[in-house]
């Protein structure tokens, strides 16, 4: 069940089906979400990619929330995560909720912050810079093998911050 903190779904059809009409609703969104105003998680400002903008002039984030595929050239739009453009902001901002888990881990040399509303199955990675924290991406997570993959991370994050007790995210004992 969908808590009221998280926004209805944002839908094609109620653009008339019409690419453009809802290309701009969901960039009006996402402006209104990670550019007008910032999330932030837990106290930290969340920043977003912005270059290299695209030929429109939309930034990298936008566009990688809203479409999937390997290459970031070769992107394509997919509507299930067209239609939750305006979750990323509420799920960061809930990230204490007892429903979500947060744990972070390396992905190809960086440091992530994984949240991950399991119930909705929306995961939002956000990267740990220096002085920052970048809003990288959010996806929907429906096959189970990589559920698997996400619970056992997030296992193994707690038994770390069990046995060392630091960090910038502190395991709880959400989720357990």
């Amino acid at each position: 069940m969908r808590p009221g903190w998280l926004p209805e779904l944002v839908l094609f059809e109620h653009s008339e089906n019409d690419w453009e009409k809802y290309l701009k609703v969901l960039y009006d969104y996402f402006l209104a979400d990670f550019v007008c105003s910032k999330p932030a998680f837990r106290g930290k400002k969340v920043a977003i990619k912005r270059y290299p903008l695209a030929e429109d002039g939309k930034e990298a984030t936008f566009w990688h929330i809203i479409s999937e595929g390997d290459t970031e050239d070769e992107r394509i739009p997919d509507l299930r995560r067209c239609e939750r453009i305006r979750w990323p902001k509420p799920v960061i901002e809930h990230s204490e909720d007892n429903e979500i888990k947060v744990w972070e881990n390396d992905r190809k040399g960086e440091k992530r912050i994984c949240i991950w509303f399991e119930a909705m199955e929306y995961l939002v990675v956000l990267a740990k810079r220096k002085d920052i924290i970048l809003f990288w991406t959010a996806y929907l997570i429906t096959k189970e093998h990589r559920k698997k993959k996400l619970i056992k991370e997030f296992e193994e994050f707690k038994k770390a911050g069990d046995a060392q007790k630091g960090g910038a995210v502190t395991p709880s004992t959400r989720g357990r």
